[in-house]
């Protein structure tokens, strides 16, 4: 296998500029990777050089994310409607019209909102904890986001604000992982998503994020009708000892997408930092027999 190199680069979108890693051959099929919260298109950087030989793979930085602009939250809307429509703007930029969608964590309402608005460009979703299910949500992880939303007060924001500190995003990467797959998980990792949650502004932007979250559970019914009307191919790679989206939202595809293909995984939320050649070997079995490679 030859190694192709991650290129590092920038589009504009609306004014502001989109961060992206892109490799694989410019005339390969698409896959569009999607991160979570609190990380970046740092998360794929294990996965993407598994699959360029064969793949198109372009991971963008969510805006107030990673290398992306940063607009405070006084002067750009974050919510989940308007992190969609900027991905949408930024896959027309690019010239995109077909791909395959990972998401994960934050990046599923965003995909999943891709997709409503557009199905004839998404050829198959690849989920690794990546929601759409009241089942796949962990009781105890989700109280303190679930009081934020349902009243946004100085008492409600306190608890939610320790999520992205150090402690509080080591816990979502080591939460879950055997002790047998601990010594792979690389803290630079942890320390560079407290880094960039840290600076200034993130405050107000990832507590407005936070407490529009309950705008996805509104559209869970619509997410599911996609999945009956479309029968998209999907594949799901969880971690199994993730706490904040817990396994049987994994095996809840399967009730909308009967052929839907379901991995658990022994690891936690962020599964390619213990198993990224396990997943790299699952996504490359799923998309070539389920949307076979064109010349």
């Amino acid at each position: 296998m030859t190694v192709l190199p991650t290129r590092h680069r920038t589009t504009t979108v609306r004014g502001h500029e989109i961060a992206y890693r892109e490799a694989g051959p410019a005339h390969a099929p698409v896959l569009l990777l999607l991160h979570g919260f609190p990380t970046s298109s740092h998360m794929f950087r294990d996965l993407i050089p598994l699959l360029a030989d064969d793949y198109r793979l372009i991971a963008p930085d969510h805006l107030g994310f990673g290398r992306s602009a940063t607009p405070s939250a006084s002067d750009f809307d974050y919510t989940f409607a308007e992190l969609a429509a900027l991905t949408v703007e930024f896959t027309e930029a690019l010239g995109l019209e077909r791909f395959a969608v990972y998401v994960q964590d934050y990046g599923s309402p965003i995909g999943l909102r891709l997709a409503l608005a557009h199905p004839e460009r998404v050829t198959a979703i690849i989920s690794q904890n990546g929601n759409a299910y009241e089942e796949g949500l962990g009781a105890e992880a989700w109280a303190p986001v679930l009081a934020l939303i349902e009243n946004r007060t100085p008492e409600t924001e306190a608890p939610v604000r320790a999520i992205r500190s150090l402690d509080g995003i080591r816990w979502q990467y080591e939460t879950g992982v055997p002790a047998a797959y601990r010594d792979r998980l690389s803290p630079d990792a942890w320390h560079h998503d407290a880094a960039l949650m840290a600076r200034e502004g993130q405050d107000g932007i990832q507590l407005s994020l936070i407490a529009d979250y309950g705008s996805n559970f509104a559209l869970y019914a619509a997410f599911q009708e996609y999945f009956r009307t479309s029968q998209v191919p999907l594949l799901a790679v969880w971690g199994e000892g993730d706490q904040v989206f817990v396994p049987a939202g994994a095996e809840a595809f399967s009730r909308d997408l009967p052929d839907a293909e379901i991995h658990l995984l022994p690891t936690g939320h962020f599964a390619l930092e213990t198993h990224a050649p396990r997943i790299a070997e699952l996504i490359g079995d799923f998309l070539a027999r389920r949307v076979p490679l064109r010349p």
